[in-house]
Order: C-alpha cells, then structure tokens, then sequence
C-alpha cells in the first residue's frame, strides 16, 4: 500500500467524528490527506476528532449538521469549499438504524430514516459533483450502505428499504458522471461493532455489557467488522490507485448473500 496515495484528497466524511466516519478519517490522514470536513451532529464529539487528527498532522474542521436537512448539506459543502478552496472527496458514512417492522413502522420514522440514509447522501453528492463539474476536477464518492440492503431483517424494515434506494442511487450517479471522472462507489458492511451499535443493542435489543463478547463468539470469524479494518478498503476507493473503479458495491462482510445453510 503507498503511504501517500491519499495526499491529493481533500475530502468530506458524513458522520466523521465517530465510529465508521472516524476511522477512515484516520485511514485517510496515515495515507496523506491533509485536509479533511467532519459533519455530525454533536460539536464536542467533532472538537475531538478535530484534535485528533490535527496531532496526526492534518488540517480538519468540524460543521456540526442534520443530514436530513438539505439546506444543513449545503452549507457543509459550503464551509468545505470556503476553508479549503476544493473538495473532491465524499464519504457518506452518517446513517440512522432505528428499528421498525412493515406492520409497526410509523410514516414518522420512514420519512426520519430516508431522509438521513437517503435524502442527506443525495443532497451531499449534489453539492460535491456540482462543485467537481464546475471546476472540471475528477473526484471520488464512497457511500457507506448494509449488507441489508439485499434484504435486511424483518425489523428492519425501512432501514433496509433505505440502504436499496443508496444502492441504487449510487450506481445513477457512478454512471452519470463516470465521463467527468467522478466515480461513485459503495461498500456494504456487515455487522458492525461500533459505539453507535452498542447504543442500538441497549436501546431495541435489551443488550447487557457482554453484547459484542457473545455476538463475536456466535461469528464464523469470531469477531465483527471493526470501523479500521474497513476504513482501509474506503480509502483506496477514495484514491487515485482505484484507477477507473466506479458504480461497484462492495459486500464486506463473513456472511455471504444470498447462501442458505451451509
């Protein structure tokens, strides 16, 4: 791997001072991205990641945003563009995962879950492609979605039905734009252990402290995906060294789709 493959990248991470976003900030500051926008919602957890990552030498700004909100979208691309003069890298990593069956989801927390799994990414997209086509600069966007965008578990439902619409959407705009050179990929990782998951398991499942120890143990590689080990696989989809890659979705996960028992 070439330390530097990164250095060109300036790039917007949704969801950035935690989790998922977090680590491939981190991936991209090691590979030489010198300037990077957190988005998230809570200002002292981006105050965090920002002195973070300014002692692993970078320069990063944190906009504290609702990715639901297009306007909030906006305005993070804007002070982006504003701080750094180019912008020509995007990872949508800011997602909900609230639960909700078919017969139980309320026209609330459908609109909640499209509007920031799917609705924000969109809306973030627009202003980065808009920005690339008028500076005639190629660019790179990686949208974080599921493995349950190929089905999903039945409380799922909607979160499910969400990470299908990115799916698609990325392919849209892989295409759309592949002649300006913006390419548009996705990676769809399986079950996560993050400190948003830990909250998740408490919160719907009832999860006790040792949720990961006996959700690992049950894992035909013992463990979950770990936020470092796909942020290795986001950064080189960001990179020039992903050559001509574009409207690929790429499973991450030990489970394989669509086998049934062994």
């Amino acid at each position: 791997m070439s330390v530097e493959r990164n250095a060109g990248t300036r790039a917007i991470i949704t969801g950035g001072a935690q989790g998922i976003g977090f680590a491939v900030a981190q991936q991209l500051v090691a590979e030489g991205c010198e300037a990077l926008v957190l988005v998230g919602r809570s200002p002292e957890k981006g105050a965090l990641a920002v002195a973070a990552l300014e002692k692993l030498g970078a320069e990063a700004i944190f906009v504290s945003a609702d990715m639901s909100r297009p306007d909030e979208c906006a305005r993070a691309v804007e002070v982006g563009l504003e701080r750094f003069g180019t912008i020509n890298g995007l990872v949508n990593a800011a997602a909900s995962s609230a639960r909700g069956t078919l017969t139980d989801t309320t026209p609330e927390l459908f609109d909640s879950l499209f509007a920031t799994n799917v609705r924000g990414p969109f809306f973030m997209m627009q202003g980065v492609v808009r920005h690339l086509l008028a500076a005639k600069k190629p660019g790179a966007i990686v949208n974080v979605l599921s493995m349950s965008a190929h089905a999903g578990q039945s409380f799922l439902t909607a979160y499910s039905a969400s990470k299908g619409a990115l799916a698609v959407l990325t392919k849209n705009v892989a295409n759309a734009y592949r002649g300006n050179r913006i390419r548009c990929n996705a990676v769809l990782p399986g079950w996560m252990d993050t400190p948003g998951e830990a909250v998740v398991q408490a919160k719907f499942h009832g999860a006790g402290p040792d949720w990961l120890e006996k959700a690992e143990a049950a894992q035909p590689m013992g463990q979950l995906v770990k936020p470092h080990q796909l942020a290795v696989l986001i950064a080189y989809m960001l990179s020039p060294q992903s050559g001509v890659m574009t409207g690929s979705l790429v499973d991450y996960d030990q489970n394989v789709a669509g086998v049934i028992g062994d």
